[in-house]
């Protein structure tokens, strides 16, 4: 049997406190910055991240990403994100 929970998406994601999005020129990526350490992010959640700024709602989020990408259907793919990042606390309410 699974225990596992599926996470509660904030209603107007932001990062938490503690990590900081960056740019990195030298690994050409940006990375998620925070006191134990760094993670790499491809593209993907690098451009989703990017608009957890505690001003967008995930339906926004997702609109954004749409019209930017010129793609449909692509709520799954940002909310499982979403739920990821709420799991890994990179990620707060506004």
């Amino acid at each position: 049997m699974n225990t596992e929970t599926t996470p509660t998406l904030p209603q107007h994601p932001k990062l938490n406190r503690l990590f900081r999005l960056q740019y990195e020129d030298a690994q050409k990526t940006h990375v998620l910055l925070y006191p134990e350490g760094m993670v790499k992010l491809n593209q993907s959640a690098s451009e989703i991240l990017l608009l957890c700024d505690g001003t967008r709602t995930v339906v926004q989020i997702v609109a954004t990403l749409e019209a930017k990408f010129n793609a449909q259907n692509l709520q799954a793919d940002v909310q499982s994100m979403l739920e990821e990042a709420v799991r890994r606390n990179w990620l707060d309410d506004a």
